[in-house]
């Protein structure tokens, strides 16, 4: 345990809020009580920033609560106990629920023409285990690992490029870091709010036990050896883990820690003793001391949380399963059932593969007039009143209504449940010729049979594509669908194998014209329709293939000009275009949008909105609602994990 850094000798803090000036005494949590009185951990007074950020809960609308209990909430893969890292939200800078960037970690920071960003750290700000976080942290980061070709061989990360040009990132003292490029980097603070961020810092004074460059020679061969890995970078990379949230020795700033070490199907988070948010009653956030968190198969989530076992509930959930909940919370079940605006630009979309490794296929794909015939052979109003009562919004995937960028007609293009104009479009393409089946055939005489490889996480796709298999043999297409394992299916599409796969639209349906639209532009693989051209350019050449399609030029030429141009209308123009060739081109097609999405909390369980939007980017799902400011009201926050 460090030594603490002295904050208030008599447990009183005074610092200025957006109201005002406020002192109040600092409550000591009931949860580490006995460290503090044995002396294994400092009292709160010490364990706080000196300024420490503030949370007005009354003027957000929000109730002041107390610290305890146990919240149970439930993952369906091992992997996604990362979901804490995304709902506990502690970032440099973060949105707030009305999508405006806030400083967290930091305690502020300047911008000068979107080139130099100067962080301010919070003075005596620490890591879960007590040591200091300051500049070291990102200085360590950046000249041992971003800029270490054993441990990123790539160089430094996307966030720290623009234009392919790489920033620096200076130190002039322990509380501050100055990131620079000599043109501006306009989605620099956006990237750091997002919900997987790029963690520009690591806890150094853990992890140099695990560098060549600090470590004794013999005591790191030994490491190596123990943990079975091929070399010491290997190792650094294995513990170096702020995302996956494995590695419960690894220090941490989020609101709760790791406490279960190795593989299990319950998983606890305990409270972070050195967080830095403190509400105006002096209470030391997270309000909540332990998350325990349950890996189960994902078709039993919505059973186990219809019989109360999950407190807080929206993942695993899909709308099809409002009916089972509202009828539990009906008949006496201890939870209430939020319908919260999902904020996905697609519930379900269809991405067929133009980086597909089978040359005539590929060719077809890439015809543009065979994507529209797929999308015009779906009969999306059948499939709204059928898996969500009607209440969806019919269309191509594009920005949600409740952006400012939507727009009707993007919505609205070549969406239309129309198999004549689609058998119109196939016979134009020459694809004319018959089985005696009905099907088409390619031109190597192959049945047309259409692959859609799926996740087989969400019943409520594999149901869609049931009744979109009706409608495509109308066009003489047969789909035939597999379902994969999510990593099995990524690891194909990535490598070229899949021809086409479903997914949820792009995560962040909500843009605005200073929202970076790199997600439309050909610049990650993880935009199932390109695979390829993705890797191409976050390889820089090294892997992929080059983008050879004259839309998805344009599309890449404008994401460069909506980062080198700042004028608001501008990058309006830019977003609508961009919107625009998407819809005309039907790269990922959409069936619709704004299903609502279903979120189970307990009954004794404040500060949740009964109102609010669900999404991944922005808004880490959970993250900008600030689950660190849930609380449970009355017995419950006297619930032990046991129970």
């Amino acid at each position: 345990m460090f030594k603490p850094l002295l904050v208030c000798a008599t447990f009183l803090w005074a610092c200025a809020t957006a109201s005002g000036s406020v002192a109040a005494p600092l409550k000591e949590s009931s949860f580490w009580a006995q460290e503090v009185e044995n002396g294994t951990l400092p009292p709160v007074a010490n364990r706080i920033p000196s300024e420490p950020l503030i949370v007005d809960l009354e003027a957000k609308g929000r109730t002041t609560g107390t610290q305890g209990g146990t919240l149970a909430t439930m993952v369906t893969r091992s992997k996604d106990i990362r979901q804490m890292v995304v709902y506990g939200y502690a970032r440099l800078v973060g949105y707030d629920q009305n999508y405006e960037l806030q400083t967290d970690l930091l305690r502020d920071y300047e911008v000068e023409g979107n080139k130099r960003f100067t962080l301010h750290l919070r003075k005596g700000h620490r890591w879960s285990d007590g040591a200091p976080f300051t500049s070291d942290d990102f200085k360590y980061y950046w000249d041992h690992i971003a800029n270490n070709s054993e441990l990123s061989p790539n160089g430094p990360p996307d966030v720290m490029r623009i234009d392919g040009v790489v920033g620096t990132m200076t130190f002039p003292d322990l509380y501050t870091v100055v990131v620079e490029w000599d043109r501006p980097n306009p989605r620099f603070l956006q990237i750091l709010a997002g919900a997987r961020p790029p963690f520009i810092y690591r806890p150094a004074h853990y992890l140099k036990q695990f560098h060549i460059e600090f470590a004794e020679t013999e005591a790191l061969a030994d490491l190596v050896r123990s943990k079975r890995v091929r070399s010491w970078a290997a190792l650094h990379n294995k513990v170096d883990n702020m995302y996956k949230f494995d590695n419960p020795a690894l220090p941490t700033l989020q609101p709760w820690m790791s406490a279960t070490a190795g593989k299990s199907s319950r998983q606890l988070f305990v409270r972070n003793p050195y967080y830095h948010r403190i509400d105006t009653n002096g209470t030391q956030l997270p309000y909540i001391d332990v998350v325990k968190m349950t890996i189960v198969g994902g078709g039993l989530v919505a059973a186990k949380a219809n019989a109360g076992e999950a407190d807080l509930q929206a993942r695993g959930l899909d709308f099809r399963d409002v009916s089972i909940l509202k009828k539990g919370q009906a008949d006496g079940g201890n939870y209430r059932t939020f319908l919260w605006a999902n904020s996905a630009a697609s519930q379900i979309a269809i991405y067929p593969n133009l980086n597909f490794a089978d040359p005539v296929w590929r060719k077809v794909i890439r015809d543009v007039r065979f994507r529209r015939a797929l999308s015009m052979g779906i009969d999306r109003r059948m499939i709204n009143r059928t898996l969500y009562f009607g209440l969806a919004k019919e269309g191509g995937m594009t920005a949600v209504s409740r952006s400012p960028l939507h727009d009707p007609e993007n919505l609205n293009a070549w969406a239309n449940y129309d198999t004549a104009q689609g058998n119109q479009l196939l016979d134009d393409m020459g694809l004319t010729n018959r089985n005696p089946a009905g099907l088409r055939l390619l031109p190597d005489g192959r049945p047309m049979e259409f692959l859609v490889e799926t996740a087989g996480e969400r019943q409520e796709v594999e149901n869609a594509l049931a009744i979109i298999s009706d409608t495509w043999r109308e066009l003489g297409i047969k789909l035939v669908m597999r379902p994969l394992d999510r990593d099995i299916l990524r690891n194909r599409v990535y490598a070229g194998v899949s021809m086409s796969a479903v997914w949820f639209g792009w995560d962040n349906g909500l843009p605005q014209a200073a929202t970076p639209p790199e997600y439309l532009a050909p610049t990650q693989q993880e935009f199932f329709a390109w695979p390829k051209w993705g890797q191409y350019m976050q390889t820089r050449g090294a892997a992929g293939e080059p983008i050879d399609i004259p839309e998805a030029e344009r599309l890449m030429e404008l994401w460069h000009m909506w980062e080198r141009n700042e004028d608001e209308a501008a990058r309006t123009e830019i977003w609508r275009e961009m919107l625009a060739i998407h819809a005309d081109q039907q790269f990922g097609i959409g069936v619709l949008a704004e299903a609502p999405q279903p979120v189970v909390v307990n009954n004794d369980l404040r500060n949740v909105p009964e109102q609010a939007k669900w999404a991944w980017e922005p808004g880490a799902h959970f993250g900008i609602h600030r689950m660190d400011e849930f609380f449970f009201d009355g017995d419950r926050a006297k619930m032990q994990v046991s129970q």
